[in-house]
């Protein structure tokens, strides 16, 4: 039997004309034709240019089909290669269909994504103005005005923040500055030809007999000087652009702003021109670009640069908080919450009659308006009218008034709290109490501590709170007389009931030995009026008012603000003095602001605790100050001399507001029915009475009957 050549297998499967060997059976015939025409066909699509894609040419031009390698004789062998390698090859086509498929399908979505953005606003069209007008010394933008400036000289000197008043100006501006870094190398040969010129110049006058120039000798100081630095590595060189662009609504306010700037400029020998011909180049340099399209620049070193950094702004309006003032350096709102401090605690200082508790009564008054709770103890009844006017508690804490506060309550337990445990409340209110009979009875020595310690536990126990009690609120507590009674009945403690006994029986019985009668959620502000107490006794009414808001403060988490006007008084003695830097200290965790107000900074700082409640304190307001006080808050506050200027010359309402680490000079202003309400001006308040009084004998009916008026018969014309 005869065998085909098989060297040349893929030439055989593509011949369709050759012969068929001879001695094959008919059945192999046909089926070697049938295997042909399917290779003859996948090669025809293969290098059918009209039946190929673009992509299909490229990839089968890179990437062409692998040739099976076979070494099979006969015709059935050729034929099962051919077969396979048209197969792989309409597997490629097949893959190529689908890659252009999925091309033509991402290159739709595309287009589509496309389409649609173009029907979406962007932050373009909503700051894209209705209209421009371009003109060669003005734009019109929208019906605004605006005129753009560039700087074309400076002094020889430049001092820190000369661009502040420039900054604060109260007008609609955009100022840009543009800053451009020079090679240090090329700088140094330049400054070195440059001395080597001005030497030479000097040297050829000194030759003529000229008299020296000092504009040289100046010239060649500042940039020997200028060499010396930069070769040091102290100064670097810079290109500077600054550009100014103002907005009026018409060309008159322009005009007026445009004086303005140069004046302010001027007087600081800062040069400026107006971009004439220019003005859209202007325009777009100053706009949030980043675009210098006016390129002019003046040359600087570090040192002057540095001082046109404009961080000088005094800025303090937020979105949130109340209005405590105007700010005197630009004329803005000074907005803040003080709640979104590290702690919401306040301090005021003030000499008599600067207007501290004006101001206070002010935040009051707009704390109560977005829903704080409000407590003040006040020594000079001096809010009665603020709480009369907004529905508020006022409570008269005399020896002859019906309130009455034990200092034995107990607060209630919060639940997450530490103290909820069964005798923390106890033992906290003991502590309390020791501070309490400290002021009450004089300084206890130890002896007489220990005995008092037992005989507070038997008074408690007395009524059936002990150390183990869960929950003592709820338990009737005792009061002073049963304190009174156990020491009576005490070895060694007749001297402490002998002292104790005028707080219970003697001339100062009923205000601090009675159960509690007063309930602080009964409104929105609560004031304490200590002005008919004994001043013995103010600093004792003082300590356990504050122990009562503290109890209750500490049962019920709510938004609230405590003010302890004249806080001197209780700076004087340790005990109080602590119990209120205690407050102040612990006073955020529980949502509670402490404002501290005093007049005597001497007795305020003069204790231990004076200092740290300061400097626990996240706000701070200093009003008008006498001479005397002023080097103790320069000590505490690091003022400068400018401040303590401003602190000993200010008006009425003027003063330092401090909130975290920013500070303004700040004027406190008040709408005329807020003054109505806060004012404690006698003249004026006299005043008000007096046409209040005059008010009401215009309204009241007349005593005696008033004859009816016959009318008058018209004339005759």
């Amino acid at each position: 039997m005869a065998v085909s050549n098989p060297a040349n297998t893929e030439a055989q499967a593509a011949n369709t004309a050759m012969p068929a060997p001879p001695g094959i059976p008919e059945s192999l015939k046909k089926k070697a034709e049938e295997k042909r025409a399917v290779v003859f066909d996948a090669k025809e699509r293969t290098h059918d240019p009209g039946k190929l894609s673009f992509f299909q040419k490229l990839k089968f031009t890179l990437f062409p089909p692998k040739k099976p390698k076979t070494e099979i004789a006969g015709l059935a062998t050729a034929s099962e290669a051919a077969k396979k390698t048209a197969e792989a090859t309409a597997q490629q086509i097949d893959k190529s269909e689908a890659i252009e498929g999925e091309k033509v399908t991402s290159e739709e979505i595309k287009e589509a994504e496309r389409i649609y953005k173009q029907g979406l606003s962007t932050i373009k069209d909503l700051i894209a103005p209705s209209s421009m007008e371009i003109m060669f010394d003005k734009i019109r933008i929208s019906g605004l005005t605006a005129k753009s400036f560039f700087v074309y000289a400076y002094p020889r000197y430049t001092e820190a923040n000369w661009l502040s008043p420039v900054i604060n100006f109260d007008v609609s501006m955009d100022i840009s500055m543009f800053i451009y870094p020079s090679s240090s190398t090329k700088m140094m040969k330049f400054l070195k030809n440059k001395v080597a010129q001005i030497q030479s110049t000097m040297r050829i006058e000194q030759e003529k007999g000229m008299v020296s120039d000092p504009a040289l000798e100046t010239a060649l100081q500042d940039a020997e000087e200028l060499r010396r630095n930069i070769q040091r590595g102290e100064e670097k060189f810079f290109q500077f652009g600054l550009y100014f662009t103002i907005y009026g609504e018409d060309d008159d306010k322009v005009k007026k702003i445009q004086t303005k700037l140069e004046t302010a400029l001027g007087g600081k020998l800062v040069l400026t021109k107006p971009a004439d011909l220019q003005m859209e180049h202007g325009f777009n340099s100053c706009i949030p670009l980043a675009q210098d399209q006016l390129e002019i620049s003046h040359n600087m070193n570090t040192n002057p640069l540095s001082t046109t950094f404009p961080f000088s702004s005094s800025d303090m309006t937020s979105s949130e908080g109340i209005l405590y003032g105007i700010n005197r350096h630009n004329d803005s709102l000074i907005i803040f919450d003080r709640f979104n401090l590290e702690n919401a605690n306040s301090v005021v200082f003030a000499k008599s009659g600067a207007g501290k508790s004006y101001a206070v009564k002010l935040e009051v008054l707009r704390s109560l308006m977005m829903g704080t709770d409000v407590i003040i103890i006040d020594p000079e009844n001096e809010y009665e009218e603020l709480a009369n006017t907004v529905n508020g508690t006022y409570l008269r804490v005399s020896l002859n008034s019906p309130q009455r506060i034990n200092p034995f309550d107990l607060p209630a337990p919060i639940s997450n709290e530490a103290d909820a445990s069964s005798g923390e409340l106890l033992r906290a209110n003991i502590i309390t109490l020791h501070g309490l009979l400290n002021l009450m009875l004089g300084k206890l020595t130890p002896e007489e501590e220990g005995l008092m310690d037992k005989a507070l536990l038997d008074t408690y126990a007395l009524k059936g709170i002990t150390m183990e009690t869960s929950n003592p609120a709820k338990m009737e507590p005792p009061t002073m007389e049963d304190l009174y009674d156990i020491l009576s009945n005490m070895k060694g403690a007749d001297n402490l009931a002998q002292r104790l006994q005028k707080y219970t029986v003697g001339t100062f019985s009923g205000l601090f030995n009675k159960p509690t009668n007063v309930d602080l959620n009964a409104s929105n502000l609560m004031v304490f009026c200590i002005r008919d107490l004994e001043d013995a006794l103010r600093p004792i009414a003082m300590y356990i008012i504050l122990n009562y808001i503290w109890n209750q403060v500490r049962s019920e988490l709510k938004r609230r603000l405590l003010v302890v006007d004249e806080a001197w008084s209780l700076m004087q003695y340790e005990d109080s003095a602590r119990f209120l830097y205690g407050l102040v200290k612990r006073a955020r965790k529980y949502y509670l602001g402490i404002t501290t107000i005093t007049q005597d900074v001497e007795d305020f700082v003069k204790s231990s605790y004076g200092k740290p409640i300061i400097t626990n304190s996240s706000m701070q307001l200093l009003l008008k100050q006498s001479t005397g006080a002023i080097d103790k808050l320069t000590e505490i506050f690091n003022l400068t001399e400018g401040e303590k200027y401003l602190l000993l010359n200010a008006q009425v309402g003027q003063g330092l507001f401090f909130a975290g680490l920013k500070h303004v000079a700040i004027q406190i202003i008040a709408s005329y029915n807020e003054d109505k309400i806060i004012t404690t001006n006698p003249e004026e308040m006299l005043s008000r009475k007096a046409a209040e009084s005059a008010a009401r004998n215009y309204n009241a009916p007349s005593e005696a009957p008033v004859e009816p008026v016959p009318a008058e018969t018209p004339a005759a014309p």
